[in-house]
């Protein structure tokens, strides 16, 4: 990180070789937690930079990501040269058979619907229908204009477009019966 060559002096070595040394000194066979290293790399070197505690986290998580450091009931130590890669999250592989000698791969088929050829004829959905693809043209106007009732719009079907008036009930009409 480029904030990290700034802050720290240029005597000081680069924070993955500063744990890997502290690990080795104290030399615990339960391996070491993150206080004790910052302390001997605090008590080794002084002058270190502000945000040496932060930048200590952060190294020990990166270091222990790469698999260069175990962590184990909270302390960290070096790994073993000789055990097996750790495995990352998730089901494992398939294991490869391999194949047998002069056999050629073909290359794998593209993912995706294939392209369109240019030079192919073109052919409908519904063969023998002679409709047109999407939504018909608009009719033309009537040529003497809209007459009569202008709220009405006639389509040409005879009925208006739109919601219906509310019919109003005139008091009227409505006549109780009393038995």
């Amino acid at each position: 990180m480029a904030t990290e060559e700034v802050n720290k002096p240029p005597s000081l070595p680069s924070y993955p070789q500063l744990i890997m040394n502290a690990i080795e000194a104290l030399n615990d066979k339960n391996g070491s937690n993150k206080t004790s290293i910052s302390k001997y790399i605090e008590s080794k070197y002084g002058d270190l930079p502000a945000g040496h505690t932060t930048l200590l986290s952060h190294h020990l998580n990166g270091m222990k990501q790469t698999g260069e450091l175990v962590f184990l009931k909270n302390n960290y130590m070096k790994a073993d040269p000789n055990a097996p890669p750790k495995r990352s999250r998730g089901r494992p592989p398939k294991p490869k058979v391999p194949l047998p000698p002069g056999v050629v791969l073909t290359p794998a088929r593209p993912r995706g619907r294939p392209p369109k050829d240019p030079n192919a004829p073109i052919t409908s959905s519904k063969p023998g229908t002679g409709k047109p693809r999407g939504r018909p043209r608009k009719m033309a106007r009537p040529e003497g204009g809209i007459t009569g009732n202008s709220t009405l719009i006639s389509t040409g079907s005879g009925r208006p477009r739109g919601r219906p008036p509310k019919v109003k009930t005139s008091p009227l009409t409505e006549v109780s019966v009393g038995h």
